[in-house]
């Protein structure tokens, strides 16, 4: 036996091709690697054709195919071994794009829906002197029948629609009757002060199984006689309800005797599954600590057992001045645009700008009056000129009635409406940054102490209680950065 042929048998006797996954531009190959090796090497570069070295990536590639994988298992074949074991392993996520192991199932988990059903919408109607309440809905023979035979409302042909009294009475008896066929919806101009009503409605959507567990009546009355605001009520009522449905399997009267180890093993389930914002939990924590103390008068289930997540400093996003110009001088439909400088002009809530009457703009005074905002406070803030001037040319266009800004049919607009106006008008305005409507009373603050207004001023104007949550704005303000040259400009 010769040299060469000792050679090339002792070389096969450990020479191993790998197979490794390869992806480029989107599409799949194969990266052929092997320990230094001669015969290989002359292989690959002479015969095989289906095979090509990879000046990128420095190595021999080949399509990934069973066609070219067979090919090559035939051109080593008593040369080499070709070895696939890397070629079917689970891709690797790369460190940017790593994933975090979260606690499993949790008894926080949201509670399950019924089917989405069709809308009924309630809404105020007068009729003949008389406060009534409208019904309408989307065309359904089942909610058709349903009212047509119903004991709670009548036809009222002058008006053609089903309408019912204002006693709570008829509103109980037109849930039961539309139970499991609609959903009822308020309009925002209806008031609904009987809370067995109230919570009727929040809790409609739920699925209600034979362990269900309702909110108490008396928790929401506790709620409603101290004043809080029917949103935080009506977010308490939520985060009790999944609360107390988490453990339903052992009943309220066990869910009543918990201890603060028992909340606190809860919200530590919610922190380690990651799906809830810190806001989320603390909101949890208070529903609970309500319900358990101011309720139950369980006084030894204490706040300071009640662990809380430490609250995350995240600066608030701004749009810049040319930013905001944009989305403005995009905005074509007056009613649009006024709402749009009325959020960024004078650093408004959604829920104030919804919520403003006509009689709330000062123009003689330059002032906007806020009644009721967060913490059912009032306030006055900035009316701009140009504001004035637009909001002038809208009132002669639209004529509004009761509420500065108000829907199609009437009443309220909504804060949903808002959301997509500003949506829209972002996108348009090819602005990258991500925004909300909340983000224009981020950014007038913002403007304003790079103008150089007093911190003690803006507070007022954006109705903070602390200054220092007013504070935060001084982070994300340049104005001052622009004095600061980097060590880098001076190298």
């Amino acid at each position: 036996m010769t040299d060469n042929k000792v050679g090339a048998a002792s070389a096969t006797a450990q020479a191993t091709v790998f197979l490794n996954s390869l992806e480029h531009e989107g599409k799949r190959y194969i990266r052929l690697w092997h320990k230094p090796n001669a015969f290989i090497s002359k292989r690959l570069r002479e015969a095989a054709t289906w095979i090509k070295y990879s000046k990128t990536y420095k190595c021999f590639v080949m399509h990934h195919t069973p066609q070219a994988i067979e090919m090559t298992y035939a051109h080593f074949q008593g040369l080499a071994q070709v070895n696939t074991k890397y070629l079917y392993r689970p891709k690797r996520l790369r460190p940017a794009e790593g994933t975090v192991v979260v606690a499993g199932g949790h008894c926080s988990e949201p509670m399950e829906k019924v089917p989405e059903r069709p809308v009924v919408r309630l809404q105020p109607l007068e009729h003949d002197g008389k406060p009534l309440i409208q019904i309408t809905h989307a065309y359904s023979r089942d909610i058709y029948e349903c009212l047509r035979l119903s004991k709670s409302c009548n036809w009222i042909s002058a008006l053609k629609c089903f309408a019912l009294d204002t006693d709570s009475r008829n509103l109980h008896l037109l849930l039961d009757e539309l139970e499991g066929i609609a959903q009822v919806w308020l309009a925002q101009t209806l008031k609904v002060r009987d809370l067995t009503i109230q919570k009727r409605l929040w809790e409609q959507t739920y699925a209600k199984g034979s362990c269900y567990i309702p909110c108490p009546i008396a928790y929401l009355e506790k709620l409603f006689l101290l004043n809080y605001s029917l949103s935080t009520i009506r977010t308490y009522h939520s985060l009790l309800l999944r609360f107390l449905n988490g453990h339903r399997e052992q009943g309220l009267e066990k869910i009543n005797a918990f201890s603060a180890e028992e909340i606190n093993l809860y919200h530590r389930g919610m922190i380690q599954s990651q799906k809830y914002s810190h806001s989320t939990i603390s909101q949890s924590i208070n529903a609970v600590k309500f319900y358990f103390q101011r309720v139950l008068g369980r006084h030894s289930v204490r706040p300071e057992d009640v662990e809380r997540p430490e609250k995350p400093h995240r600066l608030p996003s701004v749009l810049s001045k040319q930013e905001v110009t944009r989305v403005l001088s995009v905005t074509e439909n007056l009613k649009h645009r006024c709402l749009l400088q009325l959020l960024y002009a004078g650093g408004l809530r959604i829920s104030e700008v919804i919520h403003l009457r006509i009689s709330d703009v000062k123009s003689e005074r330059n002032l906007l009056f806020i009644r009721g905002g967060k913490g059912k406070k009032d306030r006055t803030t900035l009316l701009s000129q140009k504001l004035l001037h637009s909001l002038r040319a809208y009132y002669r266009a639209y004529r509004p009635k009761v509420w500065l800004f108000e829907g199609q049919t009437g009443g309220q607009y909504t804060v949903e409406s808002i959301r997509s106006v500003f949506r829209a008008s972002l996108e348009k305005a090819g602005v990258k940054t991500k925004a909300t409507p909340h983000t224009l009373r981020h950014s007038f603050a913002t403007h304003l102490l790079e103008q150089g207004t007093d911190l003690r001023y803006i507070q007022v104007l954006l109705g903070h209680r602390s200054s220092r949550t007013t504070e935060i704005y001084t982070h994300v303000m340049s104005h001052s950065l622009e004095k600061i040259t980097s060590p880098l400009d001076n190298l």
